[in-house]
């Protein structure tokens, strides 16, 4: 096997959402494989993460972007599309919201999709254009299980989901003949902030566990090598794609 398919030397990589959980362990992944990074996030508040990408042997610098307003993100991104060849976006960020639909409301669901979906939209098209002038690059959104599923409880976060897997298909559509490959990872229950409601679940926690092949929880270093494959010149020919990283939860 050229283990060069799989070498990101020479690349930048720009993921959001940086600073905790998957976003931070994808950094610091794509920096073992050889890229610089950019670590994207809402507040100053990244440096533990650039710490750790850099004890690891790479470069990073942090960038701070207020999702929730999208119109923000193009001016912010100025600069380091400026200075920087971008060659691989991680769409990582994401919120979530949990109550019952009928009593859901509609703020909470306009926030949610603005970061998840209008953002994701937004950062894909900024840097999008970037890798289209030069007739190559990689996005890879981060999807979920409820791509493909409705959830409990989350109906602006499966809305968004499913939004996110259809544009990661349109991009794909549109830029696979530009040289721009634009593909998505769908997680599995992954231990994170964002599912610590559920960990602590007494009821719903095993439940799910339970349905999981592999008899666990993920964690955030279990998406790593996929998002390297999918950032790096191994998966060249693979397009429009959705992978689910779930211990065989979609399997069952």
């Amino acid at each position: 096997m050229d283990r060069n398919l799989f070498s990101l030397g020479g690349r930048t990589a720009l993921v959001t959402g940086a600073r905790t959980g998957i976003g931070r362990a994808l950094a610091v992944g794509l920096a073992k494989a050889g890229a610089e990074v950019v670590l994207l996030g809402r507040t100053r508040n990244l440096d533990e993460a650039v710490a750790e990408v850099e004890s690891v042997g790479g470069k990073a610098e942090q960038l701070v972007v207020d999702l929730t307003d999208p119109g923000s993100i193009a001016p912010a991104l100025s600069d380091v599309l400026a200075r920087r060849r971008i060659d691989v976006l991680v769409n990582n960020a994401g919120i979530i919201h949990r109550a019952d639909a009928e009593v859901h409301g509609f703020a909470d669901w306009q926030r949610v999709l603005t970061v998840n979906l209008d953002a994701t939209f937004a950062l894909c098209q900024i840097v999008g254009r970037q890798m289209l002038e030069r007739g190559m690059g990689k996005i890879i959104n981060i999807a979920s299980l409820l791509s493909f599923q409705g959830g409990i409880r989350v109906p602006a976060y499966a809305a968004s989901k499913h939004a996110v897997a259809g544009l990661t298909k349109a991009l794909a559509n549109e830029w696979g003949s530009r040289g721009v490959c634009v593909n998505a990872i769908a997680p599995g229950y992954i231990r994170t902030n964002n599912t610590a409601a559920l960990q602590a679940d007494p009821e719903r926690e095993p439940a799910i566990r339970a349905r999981i092949p592999a008899g666990r929880w993920g964690t955030p270093e279990d998406l790593v090598g996929a998002v390297v494959f999918l950032a790096s010149a191994a998966s060249d020919y693979v397009n429009g794609h959705v992978l689910a990283v779930d211990g065989g939860w979609m399997a069952r």
